[in-house]
């Protein structure tokens, strides 16, 4: 019989509390969970605390949000110990002297096939890529972005493709709790020994902007081009969102799009927010323009 390895796990968002959701059915809890700061959110800019806060207090789970990972932090996590750290979806780089802490080390949850999309937007990158053949990796984590070796990974090939960015979040996310919980008893008693990433096949995501939502809703534009488009509006979904401008009485107005369908070549926006205005279906908007 396996005991569980004692655990601290690193992270933020969705994607993390998916992940830990998917952990607590295989019967792994952290002893402690390190998120970042609170932030503020939305109009009001009112401070809202990380999703996986407000999950580690539901499970009574201690919670750290250290504003720097920095010798203080360092000394705090050593007072807690751990066997083992997990990461998933943390969103700040963890430096060497962190990951040195535990006696096993740190595994990371990546939703790509490494070493394909590393860095910041592996979800948002493949659906822009157009890219239905995606997957779950778990590498042992070293200082360098997404570059550890590899402890398990699975491909997933999605269908019907493409899907929506946070649909694909939840898939990848369960996928990656799974494989990981099956991972940990074979890692930790040595009889997984992590393989070397091929740096040669290595490809980088960048970090997604307010400005790339932007889109056009111009007919006359190729196939090609609008098909660009409709992918944006998959995986822009939730955060940055897409968004088109249009003339209405002399004014530029911003018109978000919530989503959108392909047909026949086209890029036909199914529900749109205009600027200033509630929900609506895009031919009622056209209707009104």
């Amino acid at each position: 019989m396996h005991t569980h390895p004692s655990f601290i796990f690193f992270g933020t968002s969705e994607f993390s509390v998916v992940v830990l959701n998917t952990l607590k059915q295989k019967g792994l809890l952290p002893i402690a969970l390190v998120t970042t700061p609170d932030k503020p959110q939305g109009r009001k800019m009112v401070l809202t605390p990380p999703l996986t806060k407000v999950w580690a207090h539901e499970h009574s789970i201690p919670v750290h949000q250290f504003e720097k990972l920095n010798d203080d932090a360092v000394a705090e996590l050593k007072k807690i110990g751990a066997d083992l750290y997990i990461v998933a979806s943390y969103g700040k780089i963890i430096p060497q002297k962190v990951l040195d802490i535990p006696a096993k080390g740190a595994l990371n949850v990546h939703p790509s096939l490494l070493p394909l999309y590393r860095g910041a937007s592996p979800l948002q990158s493949s659906i822009l890529a157009d890219d239905a053949n995606t997957g779950v990796t778990i590498i042992k984590m070293d200082a360098l972005m997404d570059h550890g070796p590899i402890v398990a990974v699975k491909e997933v090939a999605i269908d019907p493709w493409p899907i929506g960015v946070l649909e694909l979040e939840q898939k990848l996310a369960t996928i990656g709790g799974e494989i990981l919980a099956d991972s940990i008893p074979g890692y930790i008693d040595g009889s997984i020994v992590p393989e070397v990433q091929d740096e040669a096949r290595a490809t980088c995501t960048r970090k997604i902007t307010k400005e790339d939502g932007l889109i056009s809703i111009d007919e006359s534009r190729s196939p090609e081009e609008q098909y660009a488009d409709f992918l944006k509006v998959k995986a822009f979904q939730g955060w940055p969102g897409t968004y088109f401008f249009v003339e209405r009485h002399g004014t530029k107005i911003r018109v978000k799009v919530i989503d959108a369908d392909f047909i026949e070549g086209q890029l036909v926006p199914t529900r749109v927010v205009p600027e200033g205005k509630k929900e609506m279906r895009y031919e009622d908007f056209i209707l009104g323009l």
